[in-house]
């Protein structure tokens, strides 16, 4: 695994999957611009889907072993965890706002 390429969140909630073959973290994959055929091929049977060349993100829920997989390849520039997001105190109305 080549940790250079992963972003801290991820490294962290790598510790703490327990089945490294289970899809189970949501990232985001930097690649470069031009991806070959041989790069196509490995991000579609790791189940990305819309993968294009002159597309450089690309989403995918994977496995420990395919973000290791992934981290090694050339083309590949960095990987991100993608996380959900929440609305910070969302009870509160933008009508209360006065000037």
């Amino acid at each position: 695994m080549n940790y250079q390429k992963l972003d801290a969140a991820l490294t962290t909630a790598l510790n703490d999957v327990q089945d490294s073959e289970e899809p189970s973290l949501a990232v985001f994959i930097h690649t470069e611009p031009i991806l070959n055929s041989a790069a196509i091929a490995v991000l579609e049977s790791l189940g990305v889907n819309g993968v294009t060349s002159g597309k450089d993100i690309f989403t995918a829920t994977l496995s420990p072993n395919a973000i290791s997989q992934l981290s090694e390849q050339s083309w590949v520039n960095y990987l991100k965890r993608s996380q959900q997001l929440h609305l910070v105190n969302q009870s509160k109305s933008l009508g209360s706002f006065s000037l």
